[in-house]
């Protein structure tokens, strides 16, 4: 359940959107969004370029976010052609929307749709809070597996918690991290949509030093982190870090979010941000969490273009 006063702030925010839905409603209708970045951040290997695509924030479910539709993002993701493709979790239904939803998709059917993305550098995983929360004898042990974990490696697709794997294309190395989620257990019983900045702690599984010191060599790193909270503690080691989670805000008028799942707010709501020469991209995601709707915030595809024109930022 949500408290009263945010489902008060989000109505009041869709009362007051309708243009703002109207894009929705256009969005929906001709497909997700497709997001472009193109930089070549600090640290980047000269003449390496390299497409990915970026999935965030599915949250299955019916009929907002069917099988059906998982299976044709995929195969427009597919036909973006990108080197590598990276899920960067909450792949499971909240709480609060499972209540509105008209039945809740297993695990094994919306993994088996995710398992036809291809891309030669393969589909790299991280899990998010929700895929955590979603087993209540996960939070109870206080450690995995979990079952989004367990469906999307049947499926062959790796989930990393705190790991990193080294990458090559055309000769030319990079590593691709993925950091354990920072919010998989509840510290006290509450909500699943209220952020820290309520009062509400988690503790995570992330351990970014231990990530980080598997990377054996000078290569470019890429971090997927499913919040973008841990930007601030990234080193200029890290050349670029993707995250997801916030949905851009997912009600936002005129740029402004009344609900952000972040104790910084609007700091890292959406976007390409650049602090002290690091880069973060927040991606939008693509479902709905508490209430099924999305203003302002259309569900996106992000794709991003490392080492081509956009030059260095």
């Amino acid at each position: 359940m949500i408290t009263r006063r945010d489902l008060l702030k989000m109505l009041a925010a869709v009362g007051v959107g309708s243009t703002a839905l109207s894009s929705y409603a256009v969005a929906e209708s001709f497909g997700e969004w497709v997001t472009p970045y193109s930089l070549t951040p600090p640290g980047w290997t000269p003449g390496l370029r390299l497409r990915l695509a970026v999935l965030a924030d599915l949250h299955v479910c019916e009929p907002w976010m069917s099988v059906d539709r998982v299976a044709a993002i995929v195969d427009q993701t597919n036909s973006l052609k990108p080197d590598a493709i990276l899920l960067l979790g909450d792949y499971v239904v909240g709480r609060s929307l499972r209540r509105l939803s008209t039945s809740v998709v297993s695990a094994g059917s919306w993994a088996t749709a995710l398992g036809g993305l291809k891309a030669p550098l393969g589909v790299h995983a991280v899990l998010g809070n929700h895929d955590w929360w979603d087993d209540p004898s996960v939070q109870k042990r206080r450690a995995g597996p979990t079952r989004a974990g367990l469906a999307l490696q049947a499926v062959g697709i790796p989930v990393y918690e705190n790991q990193a794997v080294r990458l090559q294309k055309d000769g030319q190395a990079f590593w691709i991290a993925g950091l354990g989620d920072q919010w998989a257990f509840r510290s006290r019983e509450g909500d699943d949509e209220i952020p820290p900045s309520k009062g509400f702690r988690y503790q995570g599984v992330d351990d970014l030093p231990r990530t980080l010191a598997q990377v054996t060599d000078d290569a470019p790193v890429i971090l997927m982190a499913h919040e973008p909270d841990i930007f601030p503690e990234v080193p200029d080691r890290v050349s670029l870090t993707i995250s997801g989670h916030t949905h851009g805000g997912q009600v936002r008028i005129f740029g402004f979010a009344p609900m952000v799942p972040s104790r910084y707010g609007l700091r890292y709501v959406y976007g390409h941000k650049v602090e002290q020469g690091r880069n973060l991209i927040v991606s939008g995601g693509l479902g709905c969490s508490t209430l099924p709707v999305r203003l302002g915030s259309p569900p996106e595809i992000v794709t991003i273009d490392l080492g081509g024109s956009g030059g260095e930022v």
